[in-house]
């Protein structure tokens, strides 16, 4: 709470007290054993409080409320709320009288009054009161400025002001990483710390993607019908502590095919965030717009669209690959396929794949088989441009379990 009052010259007064909520009245027990000197003077003191709950007097935490002893910390994103009164101390009537409340900040002055209208007459010992509220967006200092103007009863004209500064601090620690799949696909990792000095419930921490991409949330289990968050039922974050959350982007369909396109977005929505504090004090923050370092897909793009996860060993299996030109120019393709120790292509290499346009795509289906058991990387395409005869190798493009159907262990 802050209050200032006006010189002795002036007749009106201007108080200006921040509104905010009371907080817990916290008991500390004072106890001590029977045979001590006090004796059970202690207990009985604290019985006989009436802030300490009948039947719990052990308990830390009383049951009554106590209003703010200090202007209190702000923190961006929260609702600065305040109180402002103009009394008139005087013995005769003020006419004319204007009340004005602005808030400078390091980049802008923002008028916060709830009217412009002047009061025409304020009588002895009656007060014009107003309260204002301002959601916080910036970090550093901010200055109350509040401006009285007014007239005697001889005409004269007064005026005055009054300055309050607080500090705006910062509630959260918000970082990012990107991970770019292969499928198009991208996955966000936000880590969001609360550095205040009190916990903090979190109503919602969601991802608001760009026009091009659709977001699914990776933060609850599914159990049933309903998904349980992996934070459990009560979502708090204690000071200093950190929590991650997890968002996967997908392409929309119309921009799905459109490599050229995709490759080259970088941006990818932005994070917002709520939270309550205390006894339900409300807080907003939204990112800035995310920014990805963009895939380094080359000229010629190579995915896969279909493998198994297991496969039985020397048993052709089928894969499904799919060739994107990311470049600017038409490619005419020529694919080969070179054998390693463990999978052996089934087909004929140095086949023709014709021309290929830019941002177009080709998905074609190849067999392999595998002769050694257990985990194998699937290696050895080679993709050649017969324009400028340039080679693409493509190596470890996958892995595939390799088992024998025939062997079972001993019982």
């Amino acid at each position: 709470m802050e209050v200032n009052q006006a010189k002795q010259e002036h007749l009106l007064a201007l108080k200006v007290m921040r509104l905010t909520k009371p907080t817990l009245f916290t008991n500390m027990p004072v106890t001590c054993e029977d045979r001590d000197l006090p004796g059970d003077l202690f207990s009985q003191l604290m019985k006989n409080d009436p802030s300490i709950i009948k039947g719990a007097e052990m308990l830390m935490l009383g049951e009554m409320l106590t209003l703010p002893q200090n202007f209190g910390n702000i923190f961006l994103g929260e609702t600065f709320s305040s109180y402002i009164s103009v009394h008139n101390d005087s013995s005769q009537v003020v006419k004319d009288i204007l009340v004005k409340a602005d808030l400078q900040t390091s980049s802008q002055r923002l008028n916060l009054s709830a009217s412009s209208a002047a009061v025409s007459e304020l009588q002895p010992d009656s007060c014009i009161d107003d309260v204002i509220h301002h959601e916080v967006k910036e970090i550093g200092t901010h200055i109350l400025v509040c401006a009285v103007s007014y007239t005697t009863q001889s005409g004269e004209k007064m005026y005055f002001r009054k300055f309050f500064k607080f500090q705006v601090l910062k509630p959260l620690d918000v970082k990012t990483k990107f991970y770019n799949a292969e499928t198009d696909e991208v996955f966000l990792e936000a880590q969001i710390q609360n550095i205040t000095t009190s916990p903090m419930f979190m109503e919602k921490v969601s991802l608001e993607p760009s026009m091009m991409y659709c977001v699914s949330e990776l933060n609850s289990v599914a159990a049933g019908d309903d998904g349980e968050s992996t934070f459990g039922k009560m979502s708090y974050l204690q000071p200093m502590d950190t929590r991650q959350y997890l968002y996967c982007l997908k392409p929309k369909p119309e921009f799905a095919e459109k490599a050229g396109v995709i490759k080259g977005v970088t941006v990818i929505g932005k994070l917002d965030i709520v939270w309550k504090t205390n006894l339900g004090e409300r807080g907003r923050l939204q990112t800035s717009q995310l920014q990805r370092m963009a895939p380094g897909y080359g000229d010629v793009r190579l995915s896969l669209e279909y493998i198994q996860d297991t496969v039985n060993i020397e048993e052709p299996f089928d894969i499904t690959c799919k060739i994107t030109n990311c470049s600017e120019r038409t490619m005419d393709l020529v694919l080969e396929m070179c054998n390693s120790r463990s999978i052996h292509w089934c087909g004929v290499s140095g086949r023709q794949l014709g021309k290929l346009g830019p941002s177009a795509s080709l998905s074609i289906p190849l067999r392999l088989l595998a002769s050694v058991q257990g985990l194998q990387s699937v290696s050895g395409l080679r993709l050649t441009d017969t324009f400028l005869k340039r080679t693409y190798e493509y190596d470890d493009i996958a892995q595939v379990c390799v088992v024998c159907p025939f062997w079972s262990p001993e019982t």
